[in-house]
């Protein structure tokens, strides 16, 4: 009796619903929270914690360490830092959740249709995914985004989201390939279920988990990536502002400069830790097994 209850739509939504109520009892879940809501409200609203205009600049400050007023001092061009990188969370985080919403859905289309239909379509998906996973991602990365003449979010974004999606349609395909010959499916389509209406109303809903828990993790992935990729100054471009082009500018100046180091590093540090905690935590919550 037990192994049909388990077998049964009617019981996951139960058991996630205790899961995330748990969420609320364990204190790394709700920092981590806090701080992601922290860094959205900062990449959508950066107004309203800086009244500096990040773009303020005079050269006569180049360099200068903190201060009463500028507490992470200025960069090389006489800015204020904390305004600086302030304004450069909307772009990390823009980056890091369109990549994310953008591979999600891609991963969820083709690996469903892969795991529920099989054979010609599994395996032109498949094969696919296998051809971008030999493909080094850095090396890939780099480049295609030399062929772009201006770089900015967009063309980041969608670089990212081209190399990005086969690791999430492996995993979704994965999830439906064991949702699809359970009980409730069969019954449906028993019961004349065609299969667009099986697929969206009883194998997708039922198979999204392990996905979403993914992709959450991979946000702080993806943020990183930008960084990186900006560092390597194949990323973003003036006159874009993110953590990743503060840290490309104060690589040569970090022993008479240290603060254009620190600072933007622990800003991408934090957001990093925050977003991986988080996904950590719902893996916890909504995955059974891990429970």
């Amino acid at each position: 009796m037990s192994e049909t209850v388990l077998a049964t739509p009617a019981a996951a939504p139960a058991r996630r619903r205790d899961g995330l109520r748990g969420l609320l009892r364990k204190p790394l879940f709700v920092v981590s929270a806090l701080i992601t809501l922290l860094y959205l409200a900062m990449a959508a609203f950066p107004g309203l914690f800086t009244s500096v205009d990040p773009r303020a600049c005079s050269l006569a400050f180049s360099g200068v360490g903190p201060s009463s007023g500028h507490p992470f001092g200025y960069d090389l061009q006489g800015c204020d830092y904390l305004a600086n990188i302030i304004y450069g969370t909307r772009s990390s985080i823009s980056i890091g959740l369109l990549v994310t919403v953008a591979t999600f859905v891609l991963a969820a289309v083709f690996g469903g249709l892969a795991g529920y239909f099989g054979g010609l379509v599994d395996g032109v998906v498949s094969r696919t995914a296998d051809i971008m996973f030999g493909l080094p991602f850095i090396v890939a990365a780099i480049v295609v985004l030399n062929m772009f003449p201006q770089r900015d979010v967009l063309s980041v974004s969608l670089v990212l989201i081209v190399l990005g999606w086969p690791g999430g349609m492996r995993y979704m395909r994965g999830s439906v390939l064991k949702v699809r010959n359970l009980e409730y499916v069969q019954a449906a389509r028993v019961l004349g279920s065609g299969h667009t209406r099986v697929l969206l109303s009883h194998v997708m809903p039922n198979s999204l988990t392990p996905l979403i828990v993914l992709k959450t993790l991979e946000v702080g992935a993806v943020i990183a990536a930008e960084a990186a990729l900006t560092f390597l100054g194949v990323g973003l471009q003036p006159p874009a502002i993110s953590w990743g082009l503060q840290l490309s500018a104060a690589h040569s100046q970090w022993q008479a400069h240290p603060h254009l180091v620190i600072f933007p590093s622990i800003f991408l540090s934090l957001a990093v830790l925050a977003f991986v905690v988080l996904g950590d935590s719902l893996r916890d919550a909504l995955d059974p097994k891990e429970r």
